[in-house]
This record gives C-alpha cells, sequence and structure tokens, in this order.
C-alpha cells in the first residue's frame, strides 16, 4: 500500500505537486496525481485537502466532488488496493497552473515548519489493520463536507481533520495520528452543532 518512491514529508509533496503540469496554462488533477504518485494514498489525499483549502474550494459543488474523490481514494486504501482509480472525469479536472503554485508557495513555509516537528512515532500504530480503520474515519468525515457546503468556512474543520491524518500517514508519526482522531471527533461535533 506504500510506494518507496512517495514522498515522506510535506514539503516533497508540495514540490512534487507544484511540478505537475510543468509548462502548461492549466493543471490537471490527473497531472497532480501522476506527479505525487498513483500509489501514494497519503500524499494524494493530502493534495486533496489542500485543493479544498484553495479558492477553488469556495465554488459551489467543489467541495462535494473533492468530498466524493476523497471517499474513493480512501476506500480503495480500505480494501487493500495497491494503486488508486479514478474516473476519467475527475481527472479531467483542471485549474490555473499559476494560481495553484501559489497557493503552493503560501503553504511551504509552514510546511518546513511542519515537517522540523514530525518525525516516526509509536510506530505500532501504522499496522494493515490501523491505517484501513484510519481510511474509514476518514470516509466518515468526508461526507459530512457536502451538508457543511452551505455554511461558510464550516468545511475547514473536516477537511483538516483529513490533511492530519494523510499528512501521518505521509511521515507514519502515530502522535500525529492521534491527534487527527481528536480532529476528526471535532468535526463530527461542528457537524452537529451547525446542521442540528
Amino acid at each position: 500500500m506504500t510506494d518507496r518512491s512517495a514522498p515522506d514529508n510535506l514539503e516533497k509533496v508540495l514540490d512534487k505537486a507544484a511540478a505537475a503540469g510543468d509548462g502548461t496554462e492549466n493543471v490537471s488533477v490527473s497531472q497532480i496525481m501522476s506527479a505525487v504518485g498513483r500509489r501514494s494514498f497519503g500524499p494524494i489525499m493530502l493534495v486533496i485537502s489542500l485543493i479544498a483549502w484553495t479558492p477553488l474550494g469556495g465554488v459551489p459543488g467543489v467541495p462535494t466532488a473533492l468530498a466524493l474523490t476523497l471517499i474513493l481514494v480512501a476506500g480503495q486504501l480500505v480494501v487493500g488496493m495497491e494503486h488508486f482509480w479514478l474516473p476519467r472525469f475527475v481527472l479531467d479536472r483542471s485549474m490555473n497552473r499559476e494560481r495553484f503554485r501559489k497557493v503552493i508557495g503560501y503553504i511551504k513555509p509552514v510546511a518546513r515548519v511542519i515537517d522540523r516537528v514530525l518525525r516516526e512515532r509509536l510506530q505500532w500504530i501504522f499496522q494493515p489493520i490501523f491505517v484501513r480503520f484510519a481510511a474509514l474515519i476518514c470516509i466518515a468525515v468526508a461526507v459530512t463536507v457536502p451538508p457543511l457546503e452551505v455554511v461558510p468556512f464550516a468545511g475547514v474543520v473536516p477537511w483538516t481533520a483529513i490533511a492530519i491524518f494523510a499528512l501521518a500517514l505521509i511521515t507514519r508519526d502515530g502522535f500525529l495520528a492521534l491527534i487527527a482522531f481528536a480532529v476528526a471527533l471535532g468535526a463530527g461535533y461542528t457537524v452537529f452543532r451547525v446542521l442540528l
């Protein structure tokens, strides 16, 4: 379920994503996925979360589409697939490449700080059963995104939880994974308070 060539920290993920579609005006989801690595479930889930934080994530319908994509990717991790598959209509979605790179440029200084803090800890957490359970939690959190789309900025909490899970998978930081569980609980509470 892992790729030895996959990026192992946040800055490397961002560098690979930023290099996608080099020389073109727009960058497609397919180009981003190929740049990051099609066996790299953690980086792909992180990139989906990052796209949700870009201006594209504010376009009506896009958060729901990203959530469905995340559910599809995480679902394949749950069933133990070695590499993920996405439908063509998702892979063909594109955005302005320079705008995408600009957002990544804003995130990179934060990424460097995060990478200095994270390290391999609590390795026993990363048994296949945990990884699949974490993917299930990401699916449950992603399901909350569509109803939150009508509430400005409410989707930030679930996407943050998913991003932390993804980052924990990338860096194999078990302590961060535990934090991700706590944030996921917070996402569930947010949905309860906002929608009920």
